[in-house]
This record gives structure tokens, C-alpha cells and sequence, in this order.
């Protein structure tokens, strides 16, 4: 299947009443709105056409769900008051828009060259990301939803999967609640994997639903690390970032892997 097919398959199933399509034939990009709010999303054609071409049907079916879940939440208006112990932090790539579609500012903060932290409100199966105007409205402030979200982070789970390759040791966190990548802000957290490893410490968030610790003991080790963060990363279904980062003194530096065995 090729993008333009795709295209015209994802417009039969998510065609609605008060629904409009539009198509960026340079990006390969696909957009869905509200026609009277003019509030959606956009879908990249070519990422899901390489997700069809290893899961086929279901590739396409999470899309659509996805979308759906998305353009329902955009319909309904959101409150905080109340919703205290739903709000969570995000770990979104540099990338990511620092804005809604209407030009309004999310809460975000730094993290590291390759990632940045957003808020959000989560709705069950899915959440919003809270931008200034819904803290204007709540009266809000930026400080207390920071606190908020880091102490519900605390509150999630970290059991990790453990895999052994090459005599290096890497753990997986993977629950699909939404906020794997998020632990990565999890400071006790990783302070306490640290006391584990026994070469150096390596942290990956591929995509939102993982998180990756490596304890690397051997030059293979990078190379690794490298592959496994790559493939992570081209088949995740909110991608953040293939580089992995070295933990020390509490802080990230990103990793580049030039070629076999070397790193700088």
C-alpha cells in the first residue's frame, strides 16, 4: 500500500458528518478537522504506510481509533478542578508544536536537547494537553500543575523487563499507560536503577509507551543500545527521540553513535 492509497482508506473509515479532509501533497501529510470548529489533527501518510507494512489491518485500526479518541476530546470542553490525581507529565520530542492549532501556548518546560516536558489531562483513554488559556480559566497556576504532575508520576508503577545481549543488561518499562517515556522524570527512580548498574547507565524514551535503562559493560553495548532505540523509535505510535542519553550526577547527555563500537 502506498501513501496515496492509504490516504483514501483513512478517509472512507474516519468520514463523518461535520468532518473536512485535507492533504499536504509536499509534507505527505493528512489532516482531519471539525468542519465548524476547525479544531483536528494531522496524520503522517508514510509513518503509517511502514506500520501497515509490518502489522498490516492492524496498523490501519489504531490510526483510526486514535483519531477518533483525539477528535472526541477536541468536542468537549475540560476541566481541572477535581481532576487532580489526572494529571500527569509528558515527554514529547523538541519538535513537537508548542502550541494548539488556535495559536494558544502549552505548558511546557526544557528537558534535554532532544526532548521537552508537557502537561496533561488524562481521560481515560485518552487526555488533553493542558496549554495557558485552560490554566487562565481554572486560575491555575503553571507551578501547580508541575507539582501535581510529578508527585502522580511517583505514584506509577516501575516494574521492569530484563534482557541480557552481548554481556550488557537492558531493562524495559513498557505498561502502555501512556506514560512509560514519562518515568524518565522519575528522579528516585532512576537514581535507584543507577545503584543496579554496573557499567554505565543509559536511558532511552524511543516512544511515549517505553522507557529503556541500559547498564552497558562493553563497547557492543552501544551499538546495542543504538539498534534497539532506532527500531523502538520507527515503530512507535508517538515517536520521541532515537538517540539514547548517559546518566551521571543526575543529568542527561545525549549519546551519538558514530559507527561500530564508538561513541561520543
Amino acid at each position: 500500500m502506498d501513501t496515496k492509497q492509504m490516504r483514501k482508506e483513512l478517509q472512507k473509515r474516519l468520514q463523518k458528518d461535520g468532518r473536512t479532509f485535507s492533504y499536504d501533497r509536499d509534507k505527505d501529510v493528512l489532516r482531519i478537522e471539525n468542519t465548524y470548529t476547525h479544531r483536528g489533527l494531522s496524520v503522517s501518510l508514510p509513518e503509517i504506510v511502514a506500520k501497515w507494512n509490518d502489522r498490516k489491518e492492524e496498523a490501519i485500526e489504531e490510526v483510526v481509533y486514535y483519531v477518533e479518541e483525539a477528535l472526541n476530546v477536541m468536542g468537549k470542553k475540560h476541566s481541572l478542578s477535581g481532576q487532580e490525581r489526572n494529571i500527569f507529565p509528558v515527554i514529547r520530542s523538541t519538535s513537537f508544536p508548542g502550541e494548539a492549532r488556535e495559536g494558544v501556548p502549552f505548558l511546557a518546560d526544557e528537558h534535554t536537547a532532544e526532548t521537552r516536558i508537557y502537561y496533561a489531562l488524562d481521560l481515560g483513554m485518552t487526555y488533553r494537553l493542558i496549554d495557558l488559556k485552560l490554566l487562565e480559566e481554572e486560575g491555575w497556576s503553571a507551578e501547580y500543575v508541575r507539582e501535581v504532575a510529578r508527585f502522580n508520576l511517583r505514584s506509577l508503577p516501575t516494574e521492569l523487563k530484563k534482557d541480557t545481549v552481548a554481556g550488557n543488561d537492558f531493562y524495559f518499562l513498557n505498561t502502555n499507560d501512556g506514560y512509560d517515556a514519562s518515568r524518565i522524570l522519575n528522579e528516585k527512580f532512576l537514581k535507584k536503577m543507577e545503584q543496579k548498574i554496573k557499567g554505565e547507565m543509559v536511558v532511552a524514551v524511543p516512544h511515549q509507551d517505553v522507557l529503556i535503562i541500559g547498564d552497558i559493560q562493553n563497547e557492543t553495548g552501544y551499538d546495542v543500545v543504538a539498534q534497539m532505540t532506532m527500531s523502538f523509535f520507527a515503530g512507535g505510535h508517538v515517536p520521541i527521540t532515537a538517540l539514547s542519553f548517559l546518566y551521571k550526577d543526575g543529568g542527561l547527555e545525549p549519546i551519538f553513535i558514530m559507527g561500530k563500537n564508538r561513541k561520543s
